[in-house]
């Protein structure tokens, strides 16, 4: 009877396990239709479909574990098929069968012990194959909660097609990259947390960061030791870095200098303009006439006013960075500001509108403090502000400050104490290249992590600011080309939108290579500029790895790269970049500092002092 119906204790549980299967996929689509027409949170529908997910591998496993049992089934017939080749695999064969039966009772019970062995065998097969069954599964989910997602922002704004996915679209659908809309949309914000905030959540990831926390406190020891050692006293002393911040008063006035001019001048400019342009009987010449005195103002007082305050007040480096980078970011708001309103008044006097498309002046000043570089009028907004996070994230912040202090006493000084006693050659640059990949490399890592994801969702949660893709998965870019887009997400939306977009726009979409080129450049020129005023000299290394073999990496290792070799290849090519930035930028420092001359020229400033130094001692 049991053998005629399939109702022994393994096939129910397996038909159980279907119907719970079924019922829970039937209600994730339930609540998440429900979640679209009613327009709710994005974060609750990914935290209903995380839950989802951890019920879809519970309820796999046993399913899982059924599986293997019909695979085994079939290995057994075709090892016993096999062994009929061989007599004496036949005639072993034959003995363990005849002893099975004879351990087998006459009433049909399987022996408890070889029901046992044969449960842990196929429970360690089942172990082996849920991984790589799990990751398919994870991987087409995740597909489905994306493109859920994406669904769920177009119809929050209007209903607008964001890319050529939609859910549930077929076969040849690929992941979703950006929910980055046609460019007349321009990009759309929706509210989602920073990717390392959720990876902190698996207790695997997390303990990557106990162990850079660990490795800071070994630095600590480690200095504290060797001073105590060298010295017969603790040294409880920061000479590096009060040195890098000095005179921070005159950078904090500064700012506040820049930060009002950009509130005023831009704001005023553009009101002016479009309250005007309607009434403007010359509206081309009015136009140009408000054009030329933004201009102005972008470089003449947001471009030279900084650098002047600079170079006379002879700034040290991290002043100088906090000055010259405030200025390339409000820079790059005021365009935004302007270039996104700018259209809004156009299509307002095309349609003989009687109300002017004029942002409030509230609405300008949430966006100068916002963590984007891409302005609306409105932005998603977190319900609440969540003061215990903003605390953690700005002592993250100042751990990393300690963090780069100790690297460049214990790793970095050292290093250079001892090769300013050798004249510069091809080995010392080679040695000093090599140990500079460490210390670059933890550099690299604490200045991502430290202003990238702290000091941004700081600031985000302080101004309720719910998008907070401030960067994307770059460690697993295959490809420079999507590590350029994943790595700052923030400044490549600036440079897609503003740079590549509006030059393909004015030299028509044939020209996607010089676009591409142009904002190379731009993006070169601008790192060079703000290394160059910081450490008060111009050694174009950065420029010529930016410009020309970051040029031609994005060519070599494109989007076609899947492997994971190329990963390797990328994370090897950065670490060696990081290693020659730090090792060259440093050597030319430290020749300055034990080189000086009396009257420089600006062909001085130009001319690398590490090449002709000779220490003196």
């Amino acid at each position: 009877m049991f053998e005629i119906m399939d109702l022994s204790p393994r096939s129910v549980h397996v038909h159980v396990f279907r119907v719970l299967f079924i019922w829970f996929c039937f209600d994730a689509w339930q609540t998440s239709m429900s979640s679209l027409n009613s327009g709710s949170n994005v974060t609750s529908m990914r935290t209903y479909a995380t839950s989802l997910s951890g019920w879809l591998c519970l309820l796999l496993t046993p399913c899982v574990h059924n599986t293997m049992l019909g695979e085994e089934k079939m290995s057994v017939r075709k090892r016993l098929s096999k062994s009929s080749k061989h007599a004496e695999e036949k005639e072993e064969g034959q003995r363990d069968c005849t002893e099975e039966c004879q351990e087998t009772p006459s009433n049909g019970r399987i022996d408890l012990k070889q029901l046992i062995a044969k449960k842990i065998q196929l429970t360690a097969e089942a172990e082996e194959l849920k991984p790589f069954f799990m990751k398919e599964v994870g991987s087409h989910f995740d597909d489905f909660v994306t493109n859920l997602i994406e669904k769920s922002a177009s119809l929050d704004n209007g209903g607008c097609t964001l890319t050529s996915f939609s859910v549930l679209e077929g076969e040849n659908s690929h992941r979703a990259k950006d929910l980055r809309a046609p460019p007349e949309h321009g990009k759309i914000f929706v509210i989602r947390r920073s990717l390392l905030d959720e990876l902190f959540e698996v207790d695997h990831i997390r303990t990557i960061y106990h162990m850079f926390i660990a490795l800071l406190i070994l630095f600590i020891l480690s200095t504290l030791v060797v001073d105590y050692i060298d010295e017969g006293r603790l040294v409880l002393e920061f000479n590096l870095m009060s040195y890098a911040f000095g005179k921070l008063t005159v950078a904090m006035w500064t700012w506040c200098t820049m930060f009002l001019c950009t509130l005023t001048v831009p704001y005023f400019l553009f009101q002016r303009w479009a309250r005007g342009y309607h009434r403007s009987s010359h509206p081309v010449v009015h136009s140009v006439l408000h054009c030329f005195l933004f201009v102005v103002f972008q470089i003449g007082v947001l471009g030279l006013g900084p650098l002047y305050v600079v170079l006379v007040y002879t700034l040290p480096p991290a002043s100088r960075f906090i000055v010259i980078l405030e200025q390339i970011r409000l820079i790059m708001k005021a365009h935004s500001f302007v270039r996104e309103n700018v259209p809004r008044v156009l299509n307002s006097a095309k349609e003989k509108s009687s109300t002017v498309p004029v942002p409030t002046v509230n609405q300008y000043l949430y966006f100068l403090f916002a963590p984007t570089l891409i302005y609306r009028d409105n932005y998603p907004r977190t319900p609440t502000v969540r003061w215990g996070y903003v605390a953690m994230q700005f002592a993250q912040v100042f751990g990393c400050f300690f963090y780069v202090y100790y690297v460049f006493e214990r790793l970095c000084t050292p290093l250079f104490r001892n090769i300013k006693q050798e004249p510069f050659s091809a080995r010392v640059l080679v040695l000093c290249i090599f140990n500079s990949i460490l210390p670059a490399v933890l550099i690299l890592f604490l200045s991502f992590f430290a202003f990238l994801h702290c000091w941004l969702n700081a600031f985000a949660e302080m101004l309720r600011f719910g998008d907070r893709m401030f960067y994307k998965d770059w460690w697993n870019s295959t490809s420079y080309s999507n590590y350029y887009r994943t790595w700052n997400v923030v400044v490549h939306d600036w440079l897609y939108y503003y740079a590549y977009k509006d030059f393909l726009w004015f030299f028509t979409k044939k020209f996607k290579s010089a676009a591409m080129l142009a904002v190379f450049a731009v993006s070169a020129v601008v790192h060079e500029y703000a290394l160059a005023v910081c450490l008060n000299f111009f050694y174009p290394v950065l420029f010529v790895l930016f410009m020309f073999f970051g040029m031609a990496f994005n060519f070599i290792a494109n989007d076609s790269r899947k492997r994971p070799i190329w990963n390797v290849l990328m994370w090897t090519s950065l670490f060696a970049g990081n290693g020659v930035l730090l090792c060259f930028y440093s050597q030319e420092w430290y020749a300055r500092q034990h080189c000086p001359l009396k009257n420089p020229t600006f062909l001085d400033y130009i001319r690398p002092r590490s090449w002709t130094c000779r220490y003196v001692f």
